[in-house]
């Protein structure tokens, strides 16, 4: 059973890579959900808050998104293992803050850890498709202002979350702290962001019969724009101030 759902989930990513694709779909939340599910959520919020790559993925509006989706993502992973199984919406709820939270947990550590090791040798670091140095800048003002709380605070702001544990590793922030605020900020933020999603949609189909799967692309711009827009008039600001 465990080599064929191995193999149930290598056959998921596959289609997922090999799915009708545009560089534009990177920033669809959607995307991620309709081709790859659960296993394809996990690693892009592990990408966006460990690896510095990620910085461009779409963490915030995926999870809102995800909280809007709750059962049918459950209901196709645990297809995986069997099809009989099944679970009501609240337990799944609960499940993919837990998994969706030990992934972003994990992918802080690895940043944490890859910023102790050579994180300072970065800002010599000449600006690509996959490393901007803007946003190192920022994560590094937002943790000077905040200290540990950035961590916490960090992980509702955008290219903040990826490169703020990737700046304590290189402060060589104590690890013991950095765990805590590590897994605090975590399930504060996967919590909320899928508890937003899950409770709006039920209260705006209950109350309005307006159903928010019909207007994802409205949902992404209006979360793009109130998560981004505080970090970059804070860095245009601290710019200003230089």
């Amino acid at each position: 059973m465990i080599l064929s759902t191995l193999l149930n989930m290598n056959f998921t990513l596959l289609n997922f890579i090999q799915s009708s694709f545009h560089w534009s779909n990177l920033l669809q939340p959607q995307f991620y959900i309709q081709h790859g599910g659960l296993i394809v959520i996990l690693l892009v919020i592990f990408a966006e808050t460990g690896l510095f790559v990620g910085f461009f993925l779409p963490g915030d509006s995926l999870l809102f998104v995800t909280g809007i989706y709750v059962q049918d993502i459950m209901t196709n992973f645990l297809n995986y293992f069997g099809n009989n199984i099944h679970v009501n919406e609240y337990i799944s709820l609960i499940l993919l803050i837990i998994l969706i939270s030990i992934a972003g947990i994990l992918g802080n550590i690895v940043g944490y850890g890859f910023g102790f090791k050579v994180g300072s040798k970065m800002y010599d670091w000449k600006d690509s498709t996959f490393f901007k140095q803007k946003y190192l800048k920022q994560a590094q003002l937002f943790y000077e202002k905040y200290g540990v709380m950035a961590i916490v605070a960090g992980r509702f702001l955008p290219f903040v979350r990826t490169f703020a544990p990737i700046i304590a590793g290189i402060v060589k922030m104590n690890k013991s702290t950095f765990v805590f605020y590590n897994i605090l900020g975590c399930f504060a933020w996967v919590g909320s962001m899928l508890l937003g999603g899950f409770f709006i949609q039920k209260w705006l189909m209950h109350l309005y019969n307006f159903d928010l799967t019909k207007h994802l692309e409205l949902i992404v711009i209006g979360i793009v724009v109130v998560t981004t827009f505080p970090v970059v008039y804070k860095f245009a600001f601290a710019q200003k101030k230089i």
